[in-house]
């Protein structure tokens, strides 16, 4: 006795009994094996597993631990600044824009020192 299920596109997948002959279930596999393969055919997937494994990939250079908090120091400056420049466009009040100009002063100068 053979189960189907619902059709799924346009193969009715079915469900093979375990006392089904060797070569139907083999057809059968066989048959599911291809229809689920046959979107790799198009693309050359050993082509680009080889492309990628001759490629030289350079190693980042290990960070110590003063680099790594000098660099995360700066994009934290980074996103500070680029917060304040935000504000500093939708400002109209005269004083805020003149606070706002003046940590972008000061975070730019930061920037600048830190070497970022």
């Amino acid at each position: 006795m053979e189960k189907t299920l619902p059709k799924m596109g346009a193969v009715r997948a079915r469900i093979i009994p375990p006392n089904a002959p060797a070569v139907e279930t083999l057809h059968q596999s066989t048959a599911i094996i291809s229809l689920m393969a046959r979107g790799w055919e198009s693309k050359s997937v050993e082509a680009q597993q080889e492309e990628a494994a001759g490629r030289n990939i350079r190693e980042k250079p290990r960070l110590t631990r003063e680099g790594a908090a000098r660099l995360r120091e700066g994009e934290n400056l980074r996103l500070a600044l680029q917060s304040v420049v935000q504000q500093l466009k939708r400002s109209h009040n005269a004083r805020h824009r003149a606070m706002l100009e003046q940590a972008q002063a000061d975070l730019e100068r930061k920037i600048q020192e830190l070497g970022a």
